[in-house]
């Protein structure tokens, strides 16, 4: 069980590192701008790109907090 534990958090981790690179390559070029993840999920924003400062300054902040927790997680899963 706890192998599978491991795993998910690991796929987790894995899944938000893609996104904070996304995210970074978003605000040094702009590529990536139609990319799921930045679309709202209600709104009729969805063909535009989303805002630099909200990428900044909301996406990413919840990103780095979220990869900060899963990684705590997963050293509290290594010490069992």
């Amino acid at each position: 069980m706890s192998r599978a534990k491991r795993a998910a958090v690991l796929e987790r981790i894995e899944r938000i590192e893609v996104a904070i690179t996304k995210a970074r390559e978003y605000l040094d070029t702009g590529a990536h701008a139609q990319w799921h993840g930045f679309r709202p999920i209600f709104g009729d924003k969805k063909d535009r790109p989303p805002h630099r400062d909200w990428i900044e300054n909301v996406f990413l902040v919840r990103k780095e907090r979220a990869l900060a927790r899963a990684e705590k997680l997963l050293d509290r899963l290594s010490d069992d």
